[in-house]
């Protein structure tokens, strides 16, 4: 049993297949076949089984899975312990979040850490599913990630650093009638064009919510993940959507009212893999980034989403 094996076997119960785990470690499936057969050698019961064509973890499987995570999180302490790389506070720092979470929090990371000595940032946008931000950790050491509030929690396989518990609000033109409104229901806003996001995205689970709520099904005009872009079409009078209270960039042209009746909320946190934050600089950018959390919600209040739970 070694450390890569170990890792073949942890790749397999989070990827689902022998072709995924050899993409993912860039090598051939026979050679990930091999390393697990080899693994299988020291251990005296099943770690593998068939699920029709694919192959599967066994319970034994998954605990040996399981605890691979603490073995690659204890060998990647022990290397950096004797590594000046573990301590350095300037080191290399990959951050990647979805487009209104790198607008709000990118640029207080970038102000914070601009001193000499701070970590070095390297920031990506990744506007993916939900279901896909967990399987970043791979490639990034932070990924900030959103979900639903009632949308399932994120896999054991990541570490998660809560940051915002955000309402969401619903966006109009600030001459539309329903601006008068101090809050709205779902009927209120049921017989009005949408502009959403695309199916499987976060967002997309609150609108079904409202169609649900409003007993009909909603007037979806356009599709657009882009909030700034989806704040310019609402201004020019292209229909109404979801917004997030403290995270969108106010628009001038655009108004912003809850909903009364249903959690309309987002959790936006931090991914990242437990063997990532070994590292100083990691550490750095990760405490940053709860207190950057703390500024983007004072800028909406707590009233405010007092007031959305209602």
């Amino acid at each position: 049993m070694d450390e890569r094996q170990l890792r073949v076997l942890r790749e397999l119960g989070e990827l689902g297949s022998v072709t995924a785990v050899a993409e993912a470690m860039r090598v051939t499936p026979s050679a990930i076949s091999q390393q697990l057969r080899l693994l299988q050698r020291s251990i005296p019961v099943p770690l593998t089984e068939r699920d029709g064509r694919r192959l599967v973890l066994t319970a034994a499987g998954q605990a040996l899975a399981d605890a691979a995570i603490g073995v690659e999180t204890a060998l990647a302490r022990a290397r950096h312990t004797i590594d000046a790389f573990v301590e350095e506070p300037d080191g290399a720092v990959s951050v990647a979040a979805f487009h209104s979470g790198a607008a709000a929090f990118y640029p207080l990371l970038l102000r914070r850490l601009r001193a000499p000595g701070s970590p070095r940032l390297a920031l990506h946008d990744e506007d993916v599913a939900q279901e896909d931000f967990p399987p970043l950790t791979r490639h990034y050491d932070l990924v900030i990630a959103h979900r639903l509030d009632h949308a399932p929690p994120w896999p054991r396989t990541a570490t998660v650093t809560a940051l915002l518990r955000e309402p969401l609000d619903v966006a109009l033109p600030a001459d539309h009638p329903l601006a008068a409104k101090p809050r709205l229901t779902a009927r209120d806003v049921a017989d009005q064009p949408w502009i959403t996001v695309h199916d499987g995205f976060p967002l997309m689970a609150t609108i079904e919510a409202i169609s649900a709520a409003a007993g009909r099904r909603l007037d979806i005009a356009h599709r657009v993940n882009e909030i700034s872009v989806v704040a310019e079409l609402v201004a020019a009078g292209g229909g109404i959507a979801l917004m997030p209270r403290w995270t969108a960039r106010p628009h001038p042209a655009v108004v912003l009212r809850p909903l009364s009746g249903l959690h309309a909320r987002r959790h936006i946190d931090v991914l990242h893999r437990p063997e990532r934050v070994a590292r100083r600089a990691v550490r750095t950018v990760l405490t940053e980034l709860s207190r950057a959390a703390e500024t983007v919600r004072s800028r909406g209040g707590d009233a405010g989403e007092q007031e959305a739970e209602g």
